[in-house]
């Protein structure tokens, strides 16, 4: 429809145009596209199922003319109201002008809070006449300004009336008819004035749809752009080297793994450059098919970038390539702990195209580092970096293939959408021989009975975590916390059972150094109030325990106790809590009940929302008005096999498809976090 100023709309003068500005609107469309936040059903049912204080639906008859009394300035209107046998008493506070249309005979709905004791309604809001059927639905708008309910709710009826009819449709024909859905102008209507639950099911439904259609058509147009504009570094390598080496490691890869790897090796052949994502748990083996790639990179004549968080992390992984690799790979190590001459050289390697793998921190992004052909650049927990560092990164080579790795088991329907315009590999199993890390929860009483049980597996020359949550955000109290438990648990251990601490307030220079001695054993537990470094591997440590569990959501407890479980010891990890909430339960619950990181994630999506899921808000995940990422899962499946049918076919090209093309062109730009 052409465009029309919310102000031709009677009602809307100057100061209400200004509230509705501070609400993103200024048209008629988009007034018409604000949807209501949720909806209050009102259903009529006898006075004998009505529950005392909540809040109910009578139709009856006006009795006898109202009263009305003041106390100070509040008015209290009372009118007797037969429903049913019964004479119904109704109050409504502060609207005198009631009394001229609650008049005797007359036929009226009334909406609020039931008094079953002295049959009395505290009336919220009336309507003259009875209702168009058992059920009224009352939609609820989040208003800004000085915009009163009625006020908007008046304005919106008169765009429904007016201007619904004229919107146009966007959604081919066909898919309307397939999917049993309405055009865009009746369900426009009925999401704002519905007659029923029916009618208003069906326009949600139509609009979930829309709305996983729009963004998998932007994420997928978006990808194939990137394909089509972003040549890639075809690398070429003989496949039967790389089988040779794959036979040579000290292990077998799982299925999962050859999966991955095949989808990885295909990707750097091609012609446009690989965008990668590889999710896979604790352990899973993702450095191993990450090191066969990296082979596979240095065979086609290019060279290789490892980045990852931490010095200690690419300390380790430099050691670990080092013993999968024989001398004629030359591998380096490069962060800010090297300096002088030692720097000077290992630069001079990867600028000449001696280092064929390097391995760092955020080092690898200097100005300094050149290197002479990158070819493939692995991101490990790719979430610790932003955007700038990993674009900088890229920038270090002719369109290098990326691998973007993480072990946050990301649920399905988040790596749809918040990961949509790259590619997503899976490692679900893991390698065979691992001994499953024991899970137990129990409550504070219990804390003393840990830590001497902490103390038993230290005797053994074992190694222990500790670990407090960021209360509240707030940075003193997350301090003191930890001290406190720090000096607690220094007392009563003996003297020959070092403690450590970690906290936000260390520099990084100083959590790595903690976080070296514990590697080495030279402290046996550590107190921490930070999540313990992603990926860094302590097999010697055998026993996580988390103070307060339930402020904790279940994927972070699952990184937690990632970090045991390590080495070929028994390992297990206590969860202390006492949750308050039913939710706070079933978490302690499932994660004794289960170790398998996707199933967790799943059940801390559905626990608390995809927009809390990665522990704050996430840029990727789109906010949707209608669409419910948990519960619509089947719908954005749809939506996706749509929109890549739509773009890959060349549909959207076609006459039917214009609608969705202009959107999506004027609409598609990088919002995900991978770049």
């Amino acid at each position: 429809m052409e465009a029309v100023n919310v102000e031709k709309l009677k009602g809307v003068g100057e100061k209400t145009k200004a509230d509705l500005e501070l609400m993103g609107i200024e048209t008629v469309e988009d007034l018409l596209n604000y949807f209501p936040y949720r909806y209050e059903m009102n259903e009529v049912k006898p006075l004998s199922e009505l529950v005392h204080d909540e809040e109910v639906t009578l139709v009856g008859k006006v009795i006898h003319p109202p009263s009305v009394s003041f106390r100070g300035k509040v008015s209290r209107l009372t009118v007797a109201i037969q429903v049913e046998e019964a004479a119904v008493k109704a109050v409504v506070f502060n609207r005198t002008f009631a009394k001229n249309h609650l008049t005797p005979g007359k036929t009226v709905t009334l909406i609020g809070k039931w008094d079953a004791h002295r049959l009395q309604i505290t009336v919220k809001t009336y309507k003259l006449g009875q209702p168009k059927s058992d059920t009224t639905i009352d939609p609820l708008y989040s208003l800004k300004g000085k915009l009163k309910m009625f006020q908007f709710k008046k304005i919106m009826k008169q765009a429904v009336d007016l201007y619904a009819s004229k919107i146009e449709e966007i959604i081919p024909e066909h898919y309307l008819t397939d999917y049993k859905i309405p055009n865009r102008a009746d369900a426009i209507r009925a999401i704002h004035l519905p007659h029923n639950k029916l009618e208003l099911a069906h326009a949600k439904r139509r609009f979930t749809y829309e709305e996983f259609l729009l963004f998998q058509l932007k994420l997928h147009y978006l990808k194939d752009k990137n394909r089509k504009t972003n040549e890639g570094h075809i690398q070429v390598f003989p496949q039967d080297k790389v089988e040779q080496y794959k036979a040579s490691l000290p292990f077998q890869l799982t299925d999962d793994q050859e999966k991955v790897l095949t989808d990885i090796l295909k990707d750097m052949r091609a012609p446009y450059q690989m965008s990668r994502l590889l999710q896979g748990d604790v352990g899973s083996g993702k450095t191993a098919v990450a090191t066969i790639a990296l082979y596979a990179t240095v065979l086609s004549g290019s060279q290789g970038a490892f980045m990852v968080p931490t010095e200690i992390l690419a300390e380790q992984h430099f050691a670990s390539l080092k013993e999968m690799f024989d001398d004629s790979m030359h591998i380096v190590l490069l962060t800010s702990s090297i300096k002088g001459k030692k720097r000077k050289a290992i630069l001079e390697e990867i600028a000449s195209g001696q280092a064929n793998i390097v391995i760092g921190t955020h080092s690898l992004i200097q100005e300094e580092v050149i290197f002479k052909d990158l070819g493939l650049i692995i991101i490990d927990e790719q979430h610790r970096f932003g955007v700038k560092q990993r674009r900088m990164l890229r920038k270090k080579g002719i369109h290098p293939d990326v691998l973007f790795m993480t072990a946050t088991p990301i649920p399905r329907t988040l790596a749809i959408t918040a990961f949509g315009d790259i590619d997503v590999s899976t490692i679900r199993q893991l390698p065979a021989g691992r001994k499953e890390i024991e899970t137990h929860w129990v409550t504070e009483s219990y804390f003393d009975r840990v830590l001497s049980f902490v103390q038993k597996n230290i005797e053994k020359g074992e190694q222990a975590y500790i670990v407090t949550p960021l209360i509240e955000e707030s940075e003193a109290f997350d301090y003191q916390n930890a001290i406190d438990l720090f000096n607690n648990l220094t007392q009563f251990y003996p003297e020959h059972i070092k403690v450590g601490l970690l906290h936000g307030r260390m520099n990084q220079e100083e959590k790595e150094e903690m976080m070296r001695q514990f590697a080495n054993n030279e402290i046996q537990i550590l107190v921490s109030t930070t999540v313990i470094e992603v990926g860094v591997n302590v097999p010697n440590a055998t026993t996580m325990v988390i103070v307060n569990a339930d402020r904790f959501g279940l994927s972070q407890l699952h990184q937690l106790r990632g970090r045991v479980g390590r080495g070929s010891k028994q390992s297990y990890c206590i969860l202390i809590a006492e949750p308050k909430g039913e939710v706070g339960k079933e978490r302690m619950q499932i994660m004794t009940e289960t170790n398998d990181g996707f199933e967790l994630s799943e059940a801390d999506l559905k626990l608390r929302g995809p927009g809390d899921f990665f522990g704050n808000k996430q840029s990727g995940v789109p906010d949707f008005k209608v669409a419910d990422i948990v519960h619509d899962y089947r719908a954005l499946d749809v939506a996706r096999e749509d929109a890549a049918n739509i773009i890959y076919n060349g549909l959207i090209n076609e006459p039917a498809y214009a609608a969705l093309k202009k959107i999506v062109e004027e609409h598609a730009v990088f919002t995900d976090q991978f770049d």
